[in-house]
């Protein structure tokens, strides 16, 4: 078996620049809470070089650097980026666990394990495949060491050793004990009187705690030191890494001052969704109904549920139906926290026409729908559909589907010509001479003239249990301008339309 680690050695400091890249490069600085007296639990780069560490409060921090840039821990952020990083292992092997949180001084970082077994054949090498895994998670905006080894231990304490963000480490298989030897026994993250007593011993590398005999290592230090000396040997019993099944995607961000405008909260919300969208295209899948989860400054919570008529990963588009629905229904109060979320699904298909230009994405009709019922109205815009009404004029409007194209399908030659009638709504008033209880002049908006041809009638009753009863008598008839219509003669109210003309 050969496994790698994909690891984040800051995840706090990793997730706030994925939320907030215009921070990269600038003295930050995380802190658990707020207040000067909170305690610092990440660095940046340019805050250590002016004698930032953790574990100070931020009213020593701020004494060592002037131009400190300060946030606070943010669980939502943390988590999205404990997900995307497992995204990017879910790419590449649908055979990934996250590794156990840490402890000591690796409480902050985030680490996932997954099955490389014969990546070398798709990349041509493992360290090709592990160059490629860094890649990703640096474009998913998590700069992460990858490393690659016969076992998860092994492969955890390569990913720690000192190096820079993007670099990579493959042991080969039978050499990791050679290449842990010369790392610190510290990267095993021992407990603090183990760690006491190696030191006391002059034990600092892993590969001084190798050569030492198993039996007495277990007698004079307990079974925690001979499950180190294993590790620094590279033995290890690990089980097969298992398929994991992701239920959902989701992105969260909690605001630093409530919101109550539109305006600054799609910018909120583009941000949210460019993270989204980002992992979705990293699995190859697409946004198919988004969620949104609005915390309120005043408590309790709103949600919306935005549907999309095909799946897309186009941000426009997301972001628009996002605020079309939020314009549509707004929020009571102002909102404190946001939340988007979404069950990936396989990107739609379509075979085009090869001889025709390619039309519209089927993305856009989402977005189209949204923005003409946000101008017609809820419950105006779908496509017609035919109820379970004798009425004639009575039509019902239905989700608009979104079927495959069919251009390249063969098409039934057609026999006889067939002649549509296209509806008149509302009817058309109309005065008619009869002869003999039928038809025989016209005089309309729509047609006019002497009929020179009538069929009918066919009569239609119903709702006679209501007052809206009806009973009416339809005529086929043409006029001597040339034009067919459909005559409606109303037996109740003793009227006379025209409802429909022949095309």
């Amino acid at each position: 078996m050969r496994v790698a680690c994909l690891r984040v050695p800051d995840l706090p400091l990793a997730a706030r620049l994925r939320a907030e890249p215009e921070l990269a490069g600038a003295p930050l600085v995380i802190a658990a809470a707020a207040g000067s007296r909170a305690e610092i639990v990440s660095v940046a780069t340019a805050a250590a070089r002016e004698g930032v560490r953790a574990g100070q409060s931020v009213a020593q921090a701020r004494t060592l650097c002037a131009g400190l840039v300060l946030r606070t821990c943010a669980p939502a952020l943390e988590r999205g980026a404990r997900d995307a990083l497992r995204d990017a292992a879910l790419s590449f092997s649908a055979r990934t666990e996250s590794a156990p949180p840490g402890t000591g001084a690796y409480n902050a970082e985030a680490a996932c394990f997954l099955d490389a077994s014969g990546t070398g054949r798709l990349f041509r090498s493992e360290s090709g495949f592990a160059t490629a895994l860094a890649a990703r998670a640096g474009a998913l905006g998590l700069p992460a060491f990858v490393s690659v080894a016969s076992s998860r231990t092994a492969a955890l304490l390569a990913a720690r050793a000192p190096g820079d963000p993007g670099d990579v480490r493959v042991l080969a298989p039978g050499q990791e004990a050679a290449w842990l030897a010369p790392l610190a026994v510290d990267l095993a993250d021992p407990p603090d009187d183990l760690a006491e007593t190696l030191t006391r011993f002059g034990i600092r590398r892993l590969g001084e705690l190798a050569r030492l005999p198993a039996r007495a290592l277990a007698t004079r230090l307990g079974p925690e030191a001979l499950r180190l000396a294993k590790l620094a040997r590279g033995e290890s019993d690990d089980l097969p890494i298992e398929v994991t099944l992701q239920a959902g995607f989701e992105e969260a961000t909690e605001l630093e001052a409530p919101l109550e405008r539109l305006e600054p909260l799609a910018f909120v919300l583009r941000a949210l969704l460019g993270r989204l969208t980002a992992r979705l295209e990293a699995r190859g899948l697409a946004c198919g109904e988004l969620g949104l989860d609005l915390g309120l400054a005043e408590g309790g919570c709103e949600a919306r549920r935005v549907g999309l008529a095909a799946p897309t990963t186009d941000l426009r588009t997301l972001l628009r139906l996002a605020c079309l629905a939020l314009e549509a229904h707004p929020p009571r109060s102002a909102v404190a926290s946001v939340g988007v979320t979404t069950s990936g699904t396989a990107v739609r298909t379509d075979q085009l026409d090869l001889f025709r230009p390619a039309g519209p994405p089927p993305a856009l009709l989402g977005r189209t729908l949204a923005e003409l019922e946000s101008l017609c109205g809820a419950g105006r815009v779908g496509a017609p559909g035919l109820p379970d009404d004798l009425r004639a004029d009575a039509f019902s409007l239905e989700p608009f589907p979104l079927t495959r194209s069919s251009a390249l399908a063969p098409k039934p030659a057609s026999a006889t010509p067939v002649q549509a009638l296209r509806a008149l709504r509302p009817p058309v008033a109309a005065q008619v001479r009869l002869s003999r209880g039928t038809p025989h002049w016209l005089h309309s908006a729509v047609a006019n003239g002497a009929v020179l041809g009538c069929a009918g009638p066919w009569r239609t009753t119903g709702s006679w249990w209501s007052s809206e009863r009806f009973a009416h008598d339809h005529y086929d008839v043409r006029t001597s301008d040339g034009i067919v219509s459909r005559l409606r003669h109303d037996r109740i109210q003793r009227s006379w339309h025209v409802d429909g003309v022949y095309d």
